[in-house]
Formats: structure tokens, C-alpha cells, sequence
């Protein structure tokens, strides 16, 4: 006798088994960009790829990352190409990590980060978890059973922040990060124009009233490594080290929060110079290619998150389309040490990168994807 079936299962089983054919037809980082525009609404494709005011740090952070040129080096052996780093003892098969996203990545699959924390345990890179991440932490975490970074927004009082980080403790998270450049919510204008109002709840006035004494006793009460995301300047890096940051993390929230700012791989080189190395540090912030990611490395980041990328590419095909994503990025990867003549990423140094002019004076996503406009009006 036959059993009848839950409808939403089915429904899911459907849905799943049609991400996974969409994602695996996708051969290019172009194609899931677009297949993201085509299927998401104007007001989603603005909350997710837009940023704060007049968007100049957006900007910014594209520019400086096309203005730089990789040096070529040829006649070298690179049949054998090492891409893997470590980030807090973790070994890693390319320096790249799922940089934290708020709770809109339910827009692009209705399991929202618990399939975006899924593709990255599949392609075994760290995972970044937002406290506005839905389903919720306790969710996500039960359903990936394996470590995850948790980021911290402070949306209440001591006793909160206490509660949230003992709950993520005892959650599973093997690390704590808190993003210290969100003092004030920024205006963020496409969303205020499409009337489309992000609200993640609490005070934010607990948010602008951390100082550098309230991350030696996070760190202290969580019992976890520190990682403080949102530094993009020397001496806040150092400031960050002296309390105890084993990870200093240059990020300016992909140009969302202060507009007119410096991009993070601008401001990267002054962060590493500022450590000593006494902490490692990472970097978002345009990251759209395997390319940027190289310059990055090259620049002193031991590894690079991705954010919109992977937004993107869970709208384009769930979490699927984020797997495909995280292939498609470590080829490219590949590809760029292969024709540099870098066989591994210990070999790079500021000396692989030089100053270059731009591919055109407006950046934007038609410069990192040329066929995007050609098949946006397709």
C-alpha cells in the first residue's frame, strides 16, 4: 500500500532537484550573475547588490580592484598548482570564505542561509554566519552540524549579548566575529526608494555605544577566537590586536554603510603593515573574480570573503547555484596562478601586483562581466 507523501516535501524535492540542473549548466560566474537579475524582483536585485547614499564606496571598492594589474611570469612549471590556506588552524582548499549576510537571503531560496551554510560545507570553506541570518542560529546550526563563525550585531543590553553569545557557544560556533562599523544604520537609498525597509529588530542604539573594552569582554565570555570585522585603517588594526583579535578583518560592509569611504583593498596593505603579524587578516569588498582574489592574497589577506557573489548565486539557483559559484571561482583561481606562474599562494607578494590603468572609467558589473548588459537586455 502506497504512503502518501508530504506536499511540501515533494515540493522541496522538486525545487532542490531543479536547482541542482540549473546550477549545473552554468560555465561561467557571468551566467549565474544574470540568471540572479532575470529571476529576482528590481527591488530585491537593488537590497541585495546596492549600497548606502550615493554609493561611491560600492563603487570604490570596484575600482581599485580593476586598476590593479597582475604581473606575468612564463616558462614555469605549473602543472601542479597548491591553492589552500589556513584561517584559525582550519585548512582550507582556496582562500575564500562565505562572508556574513543578513536576513534577506531568504529571497533567493526560501531555506535561506541553511543552504548557503550547506554549499560551504560541501566545498569545505568557513562559513560566516549573521545573528539576522534566517531561519535563526539554532536552526542553521542543527542543520549543517559542523563549525561555523558566528557574527555578532548588539541589539540590546549586557544581559542580551550574554544570553546570544552563550547560546552560540553552546550552538556549536568556533568563533566570534563582530562587526564594529555599524555604529548607525546606514541609508541605504534604492531600498529607501522602492519603499523596501529592512528591519532586524533591538536597539541600535546598543550598536552605537561599543567601544574597544566591550570586545575584550565578548571575547572573554564567549571563549572563542575573536575576529573583528570592519577595520580599514592601521591604527584601529593595531587597537584590535591589543585586545585580542586573532583575526583583523578589512571590511567597509561592501560599501553599505559610510558611502564616500576607502576600498578595502586600498586600505588592505596599511592593515597587514599594522599587525606585525599578530593576527591574521582577511578582506571583502568587491570580490567578484578569481582574479580580485589573487590581488588580494598578493596584498597580505590570508583569504577573502565573498558576499553579493554568493547572494547572487543563491538567487540564481539555490544552494546549488552556491556550490557551482564556489567551482567556477576556484577555477578561475587556478587559472590565474597557472598563467602568472605562481604555483602556490606562499609565492605571492606586493611585487605581483602593480598599478594599471582601469578597463573603463565607470566601474561596475559591466566591466567584471562584459556580457552582462548584452544579456540583461536579451
Amino acid at each position: 500500500m502506497a504512503t502518501e507523501q508530504d506536499p511540501n516535501q515533494v515540493s522541496d524535492a522538486a525545487r532542490l532537484q531543479a536547482q541542482a540542473e540549473r546550477a549545473a549548466g552554468f560555465v561561467s560566474l557571468q551566467e549565474i550573475v544574470m540568471a540572479a537579475h532575470r529571476g529576482l524582483s528590481s527591488q530585491l536585485w537593488d537590497m541585495l547588490s546596492g549600497g548606502s547614499d550615493a554609493e561611491a564606496t560600492l563603487a570604490r571598492n570596484r575600482f581599485a580592484l580593476d586598476r590593479l594589474a597582475l604581473r606575468q611570469r612564463v616558462l614555469v612549471d605549473v602543472r601542479n598548482i597548491d591553492m589552500t590556506t589556513t584561517l584559525l588552524g582550519r585548512k582550507m582548499p582556496m582562500p575564500v570564505f562565505i562572508a556574513p549576510i543578513g536576513n534577506f537571503l531568504q529571497v533567493g531560496d526560501p531555506r535561506g542561509a541553511v543552504a548557503v551554510a550547506k554549499a560551504a560545507v560541501a566545498k569545505n570553506v568557513p562559513c560566516f554566519i549573521s545573528i539576522a541570518a534566517k531561519p535563526g542560529i539554532e536552526a542553521i546550526a542543527a542543520a549543517v552540524k559542523e563549525p561555523l563563525i558566528f557574527q555578532l550585531y548588539v541589539r540590546s543590553g549586557r544581559k542580551w549579548v550574554e544570553d546570544t553569545l552563550d547560546q552560540a557557544k553552546a550552538l556549536g560556533f568556533n568563533a566570534l566575529c563582530v562587526t564594529v562599523d555599524r555604529a548607525y544604520y546606514s541609508r541605504r537609498e534604492r531600498d529607501l526608494i522602492n519603499r523596501h525597509l529592512v528591519r532586524e529588530g533591538g536597539d541600535p542604539t546598543f550598536q552605537a555605544s561599543l567601544t574597544w573594552d566591550d570586545m575584550v569582554w565578548m571575547k572573554a565570555r564567549m571563549g572563542v577566537p575573536l575576529i573583528l570585522k570592519g577595520i580599514v585603517s592601521g591604527e584601529d588594526a593595531r587597537r584590535a590586536v591589543q585586545v585580542g583579535a586573532e583575526v583583523v578583518y578589512v571590511s567597509n560592509h561592501g560599501g553599505r554603510q559610510l558611502d564616500h569611504g576607502e576600498a578595502s583593498i586600498d586600505v588592505l596593505r596599511e592593515v597587514v603593515d599594522a599587525v606585525e603579524g599578530k593576527a591574521e587578516v582577511v578582506m571583502d569588498g568587491g570580490i567578484l573574480r578569481g582574479t580580485d582574489v589573487i590581488k588580494a592574497i598578493a596584498l597580505g589577506a590570508r583569504a577573502v570573503g565573498i558576499g553579493k557573489l554568493y547572494g547572487w548565486a543563491l538567487a540564481a539557483a539555490g544552494e546549488a547555484g552556491v556550490v557551482r559559484m564556489l567551482e567556477l571561482l576556484e577555477a578561475e583561481i587556478r587559472t590565474t596562478m597557472g598563467l602568472m606562474g605562481v604555483t602556490s599562494l606562499a609565492e605571492l607578494n606586493p611585487s605581483w601586483v602593480r598599478p594599471g590603468l582601469p578597463p573603463s572609467a565607470a566601474p561596475g558589473l559591466g566591466i567584471v562581466y562584459p556580457y552582462f548588459e548584452a544579456l540583461r537586455r536579451a
